[in-house]
Formats: structure tokens, sequence, C-alpha cells
């Protein structure tokens, strides 16, 4: 079958300790999902998140006669209701992740500082092409990313979902209805930190359903997962030889990071963390205005 793991290099492409839970409440969860979890060492070094893509550039247009209507506002998908609650301060966050997490768990597992921040910016890096790890709130996966030789291929190791099976436990044993309630409550925390992030007409609410939703469609390539090196030039060795894998499959290495983490974490684990979504996903879509 092939011969027994060992160390690998995951790309610095394809991020640390494959994410943690990933996405909104799942992040908030843990998870991430899977958010959550990508290899140990991806690209190392804080990496600004990229601004919306400018528009193409038209010739000026002549000044708007008087009665000319103003242009619209972007359309608001997913509006979410009110909480019931008093929203949620930046200071209260911690104390609220402990409520729904556990003390123990939230201050092993997550970055609570600049929460609200590092949430919407993974969030929105989960639909890219990179999720940098020091923007993420949650804490690496421990480990290093792991391979075996099969069939003379070198495929991710079947041991290397082991890493994440903590978190994806943690992510089921939430309770989605409070995780929802939660996020609701600190949605205004988190609008803000969306608009500062360079959206300033977007609505987060919207980009977390579109990122459920491209999680939730991550292909399951089979397993093993043939991987490959990256060409690294110059005469210094490496350091970290662990973060230098990418997919072999062309197809699988386009994907967005958040689907690359998916497939990375196992198949069994993108199943469970693929039906918490759905869970999250469908108990917040009761909480959207109707339109």
């Amino acid at each position: 079958m092939g011969t027994s793991p060992k160390r690998g290099d995951n790309r610095s492409e394809m991020n640390s300790g494959a994410w943690r839970a990933l996405l909104i409440v799942i992040i908030l969860i843990i998870a991430a999902g899977v958010a959550y979890w990508w290899w140990n060492g991806w690209r190392p070094g804080a990496v600004a998140v990229p601004p919306p893509e400018p528009a193409a550039s038209t010739p000026a247009a002549p000044a708007p006669v008087a009665s000319a209507a103003a242009p619209a506002e972007p359309a608001i998908q997913y509006p979410v209701a009110s909480s019931t609650a008093a929203p949620l301060e930046s200071s209260g966050i911690a104390a609220a992740l402990d409520d729904l997490l556990g003390r123990k768990s939230v201050r092993s597992l997550l970055q609570v500082d600049d929460f609200a921040h590092r949430f919407v910016a993974t969030v929105d890096n989960l639909g890219r092409s990179y999720a940098p790890p020091s923007l993420w709130p949650i804490n690496p996966t421990p480990g290093h990313f792991e391979v075996q030789t099969h069939d003379g291929s070198t495929v991710i190791s079947a041991d290397n979902s082991l890493r994440y099976t903590a978190l994806v436990l943690l992510a089921e044993s939430v309770d989605t209805q409070k995780a929802v309630d939660l996020y609701i409550r600190m949605y205004p925390l988190l609008q803000h930190a969306y608009q500062d992030l360079g959206y300033p007409k977007a609505y987060f609410n919207d980009r977390l359903i579109q990122v459920m939703d491209l999680l939730l469609a991550s292909p399951d390539p089979g397993y093993p997962v043939s991987v490959q090196l990256t060409d690294v030039k110059g005469p210094e060795p490496s350091l970290m030889p662990w973060v230098r894998y990418q997919f072999a499959d062309p197809a699988l290495e386009s994907l967005a990071s958040g689907q690359k983490i998916m497939v990375r974490v196992g198949s069994v684990n993108e199943r469970r963390l693929k039906a918490k979504l759905r869970a999250l996903r469908k108990e917040l879509l009761t909480r959207v205005v109707p339109r």
C-alpha cells in the first residue's frame, strides 16, 4: 500500500495547519472550518488582505443632469434581523466566546484579540486563492503536514486527518442556534470590520453565505490525494520542508483556499464539517429579514 508516513512540506501557498473551522460560526466554533486548518507554515509572515478588485477604468462620463437618478446601492441579498439581545461590544467578545465554547477551549484554540477583524478577513479570504494564517482567529494546528508513498506517488498521509479531529469534534459539539445567536449579536462589529477591510458598501452576511456555499461545493477528489513539492531555487536548504507541498492535480491546486482546506482535512472530516456548515447555514437563514 505504501511506506510509512513521513514529515511533509506543505507549500507556502496553502497555509499552515489546515485551517480551522472555516467560516462564520465554524470559525467561531473553531471551526471555520475547516474552516480551520491548513498545513503548518503555509506562507510565512504577515500578508496584507487584498482590497476589492478595482473596476475597469472607463472614460470620464459627462456631468449628470440635475434630474438624473443617483446610482443604485448594491442590493443586500441576506439582511440580518436585529438581535433581541443587546449588541456585543469588542470588550465582551472573549467572555461571549467563553460561554459558547468554554474558557479552556477558547484560550487554547482562538485568537481573541481583534477577533472581529480576524474573523471577517479570514471568511473573506477563504473564498480567495490565499488565506494568510497571520490573520486567522484560530491558533495553528499542532504537528506538521505528513505525506507517504502510495503506488510510487507522494500522497497525503492517512494519519494527517487525525491532527484535525479535536477541532472537528469541537465544531460538532457547539449548539448551532447559540452559535448563530452570538453571530447576530456580534454582527454590528463584523459589518464595521468588513467595511474597514475595504468594502464600504458591501454586506458581510452576504459574503459569509457566499463563502459557505463555496465550501459546501468543495469537491471530494477521492483518497489518497497526490501532492508534489514546489520547485525552490537558490543555494540555501529549506528550514521548513513541510511548507512546500501543493496538489499534483491542477484542478485541485486552482481551488479557493477554503476548498483546499476541505480537501486536506480528509474525507471523513470533510463530510462532518459540511454537515455542520449546512446546519449553520440553515439556522442563519432563519434570521434573515424576509424580502
